[in-house]
């Protein structure tokens, strides 16, 4: 596979020459660590410790990071735990935009501001997400349609995981039956391993989550991917069709992961490790590593990355409304 496919960002690159002056004023930290708010082994945890190992040694910091594994509510925890941390630089989350763009919508009391307690660093992948069924399932349903009827046909089988209450693969599996007028009843778990883990040894139907969580499960024949949910079929599973192309437009989802800071810590700091990160991004064993979790690597600046955060705040709020979910409910 060309692995052009898998590097974006060049404006990015060119941005951060530009901040290298002001950055230098920036004294490396010693020691950074990185708060991750879902189990060890998945696949934005994986990157996080690759990335992390690969600080070591920059302008941002003297030593490769350590993560911190923040599991439960739904990625909240590592979000509170980076707004109690010092405003130094010595902190981090990698968190997918979930946290940060689709909570505000769905919980009334969130503990954080977003926009305010954190700043971006640099988005580091893309994930799509994909819908496989275990054996719980038939061996006959193939396709989003046939999973549909049999789920229409199963009433007290028809359910789905997703990695977290509210999370943007828990709006696919709402959306999917709000479209089809099937009721679809959704079992979240702490991240994605436990919900595969419960797919594959048939105690729910499916599971919808970041499709490189799923894919040693498929390769081995334990779980069927019926879709995935990018605006194009996924470069490591071109022969699964996307949920476009079988009639729902409405679940493109391009999932991205990125790195925050606290809200307070210094522009120097800021412009040091986005440089950092997106260095570690070219790394050739970092690459490998996204590839082998179906993640599409592409860095970014911390502008371009706030950019997307609150266009992907405005496109949700709509959705979460009409699905009519809210988490203090």
């Amino acid at each position: 596979m060309d692995r052009r496919q898998f590097v974006t960002g060049a404006s990015a690159l060119a941005a951060f020459a530009a901040l290298k002056p002001m950055s230098v004023l920036a004294q490396a930290v010693d020691q950074v660590k990185i708060f991750y708010g879902f189990p060890a082994g998945s696949a934005g945890d994986i990157i996080a410790r690759r990335v992390g190992d690969k600080l070591g040694g920059s302008a941002y910091t003297k030593n490769g990071a350590v993560v911190d594994n923040k599991p439960g509510a739904g990625g909240r925890i590592a979000l509170e735990s980076l707004k109690a941390a010092p405003a130094d630089g010595t902190a981090m989350t990698h968190t997918p935009f979930s946290m940060i763009s689709v909570y505000p919508h769905t919980f009334k009391k969130l503990s954080y501001d977003p926009f305010v307690d954190f700043q971006p660093v640099s988005t580091t992948t893309v994930i799509h997400h994909a819908l496989s069924v275990g054996p719980m399932v038939p061996a006959s349903v193939r396709t989003l349609a046939d999973f549909i009827a049999w789920a229409k046909a199963n009433p007290d089988k028809a359910n789905y995981g997703s990695p977290a209450p509210g999370s943007t693969p828990h709006f696919v599996g709402a959306l999917l039956g709000m479209q089809t007028n099937v009721d679809l009843k959704h079992v979240p778990y702490r991240g994605s391993i436990p919900g595969i883990t419960d797919t594959v040894g048939g105690q729910i139907a499916c599971m919808i989550c970041p499709q490189g969580d799923h894919l040693e499960y498929a390769k081995a024949g334990k779980l069927r991917m019926l879709g995935t949910s990018g605006a194009k079929r996924s470069p490591f599973a071109p022969e699964i069709p996307t949920f476009a192309e079988q009639g729902f437009p409405d679940l493109v989802v391009e999932e991205w992961f990125g790195f925050y800071m606290h809200g307070k810590v210094p522009a120097p700091i800021v412009a040091n490790a986005s440089a950092a990160i997106n260095a570690a991004l070219r790394d050739s064993s970092v690459q490998a590593a996204a590839q082998a979790v179906g993640l599409i690597i592409r860095g970014s600046t911390p502008e371009e990355q706030l950019r997307s955060s609150r266009q992907e705040f405005e496109r949700w709020g709509p959705l979460v409304k009409r699905i009519g979910f809210s988490a203090d409910s």
